[in-house]
């Protein structure tokens, strides 16, 4: 979503030096008010134009971003900070969507075969100059190895938007989330987004249940209790396969089995909304988890989930 013309950025940037021009000619010589006011108008253009945010993704031609800092947050897992190409850039990517990302990773007979992997940023277009990607490590991930081994300066190859799911303000009355390991970043997108347009009036309603293995896996941790801290209209569950003693979350895989059998009862009346019209169930993880997921929303009574989702859908799964 674009700057509003009237925020304090074009005010300070842009219609206040214009004015003072026009106003400062108007006392010191009237008869150059006409010229001072063209001038104004020419630099105001100018300056208008620098700072007005520039979109750099395009969705058919992969661009280079150089790695400008690298913060680890465990062994495999990291936040890698990208460079754009002007501190007032942006990458243009509308809430709930993501890039591709794209390298060359060479193979074990030795050739080298190009890798596309989608993946979806944790900072947003409100951040303008860098973006930010939340990426574990896996001994078998092609682009997730290739990122672990990134030196500050070197760059990856990206391009985009893309997906099926955009988000708006009070497009539903109440989501209910489920995320499994990094899954967690576009639940944390929509999330961030929705509790930055409660002043503009988004009184969206969100329950997110975020399922890892032991407590050091859960990602952004602090991150999701602040915001939840911050705003009573998020509330995050957390569910662990190896929980340690004296554990109050949810315990087990979050699959079809467990919801029915553990904790079915949690699931389907404290932690997520009933299904209605005015309800979405989003869906983020690794493959067998939102399989099993599926049937259960379904069986739940949420509509049918699709095998590719669209953006109508009652069960949406990125």
């Amino acid at each position: 979503m674009s700057e509003p013309l009237l925020s304090r950025k074009y005010f300070d940037g842009v219609y206040i030096p214009a004015g003072l021009l026009v106003f400062g000619t108007i006392i010191v010589k009237k008869e150059w008010t006409g010229y001072a006011a063209l001038l104004a108008i020419l630099l105001g253009a100018i300056k208008f134009w620098r700072i007005v945010p520039k979109k750099v993704l395009n969705p058919e031609t992969f661009k280079e971003f150089e790695l400008k800092e690298k913060t680890v947050i465990s062994h495999n897992v990291a936040i890698y900070r990208f460079a754009l190409p002007s501190p007032t850039a942006i990458l243009g990517l509308p809430i709930g969507q993501h890039i591709s990302i794209g390298a060359a990773i060479e193979q074990p007979d030795g050739s080298s075969k190009d890798i596309v992997r989608s993946y979806t940023p944790i900072s947003g277009d409100h951040q303008p100059g860098h973006f930010d990607l939340l990426i574990k490590s896996y001994p078998t991930g092609n682009i997730s190895r290739h990122m672990a081994g990134l030196a500050v300066g070197q760059t990856i190859r990206v391009k985009g938007p893309k997906g099926a799911f955009v988000y708006t303000p009070n497009m539903v009355r109440h989501f209910g989330m489920i995320a499994g390991g990094t899954g967690i970043t576009p639940m944390l997108q929509v999330v961030r987004a929705i509790i930055r347009g409660r002043k503009a009036g988004d009184t969206t309603q969100v329950d997110l249940i975020f399922a890892n293995v032991t407590p050091q896996d859960i990602l952004l941790k602090e991150d999701l209790d602040a915001l939840a801290a911050e705003d009573k209209g998020f509330r995050v569950h957390y569910v662990l396969d190896k929980p340690p003693a004296g554990w109050t979350g949810g315990v087990g895989y979050v699959t079809a089995d467990m919801i029915t059998v553990s904790f079915f009862p949690n699931f389907r009346i404290k932690w997520l909304p009933k299904p209605a019209d005015d309800v979405k169930i989003l869906l983020c993880g690794p493959p067998p988890m939102i399989s099993g997921l599926k049937k259960t929303t379904e069986s739940l009574g949420y509509q049918k989930a699709r095998p590719v989702s669209k953006l109508q859908d009652q069960v949406f799964a990125f």
